[in-house]
């Protein structure tokens, strides 16, 4: 790791440069959404600027340049995570919209009254709510696999659960509270051998772990630009080409169809019938930009910096009194989530904004994942590639202080 300068990292992102409150921003929110780098921002603003044009529409230049800068996009991304082919990924905007898009298109074909759907106890809102509006509409049942105390799931309660009404398994890659990552690949093969097919919620991993679906044999992978030092606006919805061939389209309107008549219409191949209407061309643009720029970091260095912020971040907190971390899994994400005895999150998050330390508090959209520990709101910090050990120390500083201003008799 000696050839990662995190402070040439640094000078890439804008954002980094600016104060909160007075202070100088450290941004602890990456879990959240990301920072940008300039590339990204410039690579927007160029478009607009210079090369604005809609996509699969028109045959003058921009049109035609426009549509081959997006279509470009869709290749990178397929590289990206290793899909076996462009037409598996179809651009959606965000992960929350993926998720959905299975539930109401896949979910409403092929699932009928009586048939499971098997989720976690750690699922974010995002995956734990479009399944339960899909069960509430066709009657079906919803299986939760448990967690243990150290955040991991119990995959052998897991292997009972399924059976052969388990139609879909739908799993977060890494989980936003806690931090564990998920063994995919044994929740998938297990899956499989009961029939089951599989969506991956991969909001929190698509930045920060390398991706292969050929490896993973997942049937559907799902993630967000913003969370990936991309834009808002953008996301992706991985599935095998077989299956979106049979789902129908969620939503119809231009650039879904191959013909229309006042009598009928048909739809086009994937991933084109699942993006009506005029997409997000700009943060498609954007997407493109981001991937470039954390391959030209690499995922392994950005995967190891981020583990030894980690390691650091957690062994420092580990030394402050009433403080409990939330979620130790053996594989974990640079995500950590603790309480402060007799301290409320929002006190604590409130006193360290004002210090210009930018920090997650609350229920993380996660209010099962909490109730598991007992809890309705915790403190989450979580690293991206330009946090620095420095930043580490800074909001290590700032609690105990917090703790002195807030609840003298803790203080260490």
């Amino acid at each position: 790791m000696d050839l990662f300068d995190v402070w040439r990292v640094r000078e890439r992102f804008p954002m980094l440069k600016r104060k909160m409150n007075g202070r100088p921003l450290v941004y602890l929110d990456t879990a959240a959404t990301s920072q940008k780098p300039q590339c990204v921002i410039d690579a927007m603003i160029l478009f607009y600027a210079q090369e604005y044009g809609t996509v699969h529409r028109a045959v003058y230049e921009l049109a035609a340049r426009s549509t081959e800068m997006y279509s470009g996009v869709r290749v990178k991304v397929q590289e990206f995570i290793n899909a076996r082919q462009e037409e598996e990924i179809v651009f959606t905007r965000g992960t929350t919209e993926a998720i959905n898009l299975v539930a109401q298109s896949f979910g409403k074909a092929f699932l009928k009254a009586g048939d499971e759907i098997i989720i976690s106890e750690m699922e974010h809102h995002s995956n734990i709510v479009p399944w339960q509006l899909l069960a509430e509409e066709k009657d079906l049942k919803l299986k939760f696999i448990p967690m243990d105390h150290n955040g991991e799931l119990r995959l052998d309660v897991f292997q009972e659960l399924l059976s052969e009404r388990t139609k879909l398994v739908s799993v977060a890659h890494i989980a936003n509270v806690t931090g564990t990552i998920n063994p995919i690949k044994e929740i998938t093969d297990l899956a499989h051998m009961a029939g089951a097919k599989v969506l991956i919620d991969g909001a929190q991993a698509a930045s920060h772990l390398s991706l292969d679906m050929q490896k993973l044999d997942v049937d559907f992978y799902t993630f967000s630009g913003h969370k990936m030092y991309g834009p808002t606006g953008v996301g992706v919805l991985y599935g095998k080409y077989d299956l979106l061939k049979e789902m129908p389209p969620l939503m119809g309107g231009g650039d879904m169809i191959e013909t229309v008549t006042m009598e009928k219409t048909t739809y086009q191949e994937p991933p084109l019938r699942f993006e009506a209407g005029t997409p997000s061309i700009a943060q498609v643009i954007g997407l493109g930009a981001a991937i470039e720029y954390i391959e030209s970091v690499g995922k392994e260095q950005i995967e190891e910096w981020e583990n030894r912020l980690l390691r650091y971040a957690t062994e420092k907190l580990e030394e402050i009194h009433g403080l409990t971390i939330i979620g130790n899994a053996k594989k974990k994400s640079g995500i950590i989530s603790f309480t402060l005895e007799d301290v409320h999150s929002l006190d604590l998050g409130t006193l360290l904004g004002l210090k210009g330390i930018a920090i997650r508090t609350g229920h993380l959209c996660a209010q099962p994942t909490l109730a598991r520990f007992g809890l309705s709101s915790l403190s989450r910090i979580s690293f991206g590639v330009y946090n620095t050990f420095e930043e580490v120390d800074t909001v290590v500083e700032a609690i105990q202080e917090g703790i002195l201003l807030l609840k003298p008799e803790l203080s260490y």
